[in-house]
């Protein structure tokens, strides 16, 4: 855990500059700041920590996205009614989660390194082409990160991409639409892999900060959203030449604890003892506002399913409590000691995770020998015995998915899986998806919760009220469009 100490202690004292931590708050506040601010490359790469900064913020809300209204999680006594309500599809536009200003506050940091970095180029001599190209990368990356979560939460989002504080720029766009959006994003992530540093000095940063590793993951899961198979092959295919590797399965909890293990890829750093604690221990574990489900228990408990390293690693079997964010090893006892205890990392991406989407595109190019031999060497890992499916594309999409569950759960990925399957083939699979989400609430919920799953526009969070009366550009999503807000 001390190879972070290094990466977010810089983060720490940029934070802590005077003037630094308002402008990082408000960039700028006004021409004044701006002229007074953008001076070296030190004041580039601050702004660049500060977009870091901001993403780790949001580790429950990307856990919330992709778990809430999966089936893996379930509500417990201090689950709070909004996310209560989300997870029972009784979703308005008042809802806390639908306020998206928090992926907007990175967006803004990002266009601020991309539109000033070049500024700073022409005056600081000390700014090295090489240096510039890479914070440009980073920002990149980070900024279309943002931008597939919102796409993914949202489907039409507004597509900012110039610094706010141009006296030209235009604060309240139109919704565009989220194909738009995603190639505009791909766009910039293959820009950004020509440029990107490729080593920051230190194992953590290189896990911490944006690798062509990085982006080629974020470019997998962008091509497997939009059903381009080829491209994501190619991307994950990319990233397992740069060597990275599913690691052995007596090593599976080494991703989570201490974190930053041989087989991550990308994820967001924290460090309590520098003032930069994650959420998630609290969420899950020390107040369990969620447990696993019933259909998790199924999935991960030993006695059941057989999953030792997964199943003990994930979930605590004698009160369905997560673990993965609270252990020190997967035995459901030792917990994490002290400030280690919300030091975990929150693991954007790591190869099993690309292994999987790459099994799931060959699967659906009817490559299913590939695919296959992807996902029982994967089990293979995890010291599980290998699986076999009927040689069909809907098959191998439901084994694909399952292995997901066991080996992603609880990581943020369930919700956007199940939807990934529910509009494939112009929502071919869209009763598929119902019935897996009413099998988690009682007999006398199923048939409200699958007439609310109806409407694939309300598989999407309506624009949040505020934001609306904020920009009048914007149009509510129309599964929302009647819902009135107290």
């Amino acid at each position: 855990m001390r190879h972070k100490s290094k990466f977010l202690l810089f983060i720490l004292i940029t934070l802590l500059l005077p003037g630094c931590n308002e402008f990082l708050e408000l960039i700028p506040p006004d021409g004044l700041v701006r002229d007074e601010y953008w001076k070296s490359k030190e004041d580039v790469e601050a702004t660049l920590m500060g977009a870091y900064n901001q993403f780790t913020k949001l580790d429950e809300t990307m856990f919330l996205l992709g778990e809430l209204r999966g089936d893996l999680i379930i509500g417990d006594a201090n689950t709070i009614p909004d996310h209560r309500d989300i997870m029972n599809a009784n979703i308005f536009p008042d809802n806390s989660l639908c306020d998206w200003s928090s992926f907007y506050t990175v967006i803004r940091h990002c266009n601020a390194v991309l539109h000033n970095a070049p500024l700073v180029f022409e005056i600081d001599q000390t700014f090295s082409e090489y240096q510039l190209r890479g914070f440009e990368a980073e920002a990149l990356f980070l900024r279309s990160l943002a931008y597939f979560y919102l796409v993914k939460a949202f489907q039409n989002v507004p597509l900012v991409t110039e610094d706010s504080s141009s006296d030209d720029v235009d604060y309240f766009l139109p919704a565009s639409p989220s194909e738009e959006v995603l190639e505009h994003i791909k766009s910039d992530l293959l820009t950004a892999r020509t440029g990107v540093t490729e080593d920051y000095g230190s194992f953590s940063e290189n896990k911490g900060r944006t690798t062509k590793a990085a982006i080629n993951a974020l470019l997998a899961d962008i091509s497997l959203w939009s059903f381009e198979y080829e491209d994501c092959i190619s991307f994950v295919e990319a990233v397992e030449a740069d060597g990275y590797q599913v690691i052995p399965g007596a090593q599976w909890f080494s991703i989570f604890y201490p974190g930053n293990s041989l087989e991550s890829i990308f994820e967001f750093q924290y460090d309590a003892s520098l003032d930069q604690p994650n959420s998630l221990y609290d969420k899950t574990f020390f107040r369990s506002y969620f447990l696993a489900s019933q259909t998790a228990m199924d999935l991960l408990e030993p006695a059941r399913s057989r999953e030792i390293i997964r199943g003990q690693g994930s979930i605590r079997i004698s009160d369905q409590k997560i673990w993965k964010y609270a252990g020190a090893a997967p035995d459901g006892r030792t917990l994490r000691p002290g400030d280690v205890q919300t030091s975990g990392n929150w693991v954007v991406y790591r190869m099993s995770d690309l292994a999987l989407m790459k099994a799931e595109a060959l699967s659906q190019l009817e490559r299913f020998d590939e695919a296959l031999a992807i996902v029982n060497g994967l089990r293979s890992k995890r010291q599980m015995t290998p699986l076999s499916a009927t040689y069909s594309s809907t098959a191998f999409e439901d084994m694909i998915l399952e292995e997901r569950a066991r080996e992603l759960a609880f990581e943020g990925k369930r919700w956007f899986d199940l939807l990934r399957m529910g509009r494939r083939n112009d929502y071919q699979r869209k009763s598929r998806l119902i019935e897996i989400i009413i099998e988690k609430v009682p007999s006398t919920q199923k048939l409200l919760l699958a007439t609310k799953l109806a409407n694939p526009w309300g598989w999407y969070l309506p624009i949040e009220a505020n934001e609306l009366e904020r920009n009048n550009k914007l149009i509510q999503n129309p599964y929302y469009a009647g819902y009135e807000t107290d």
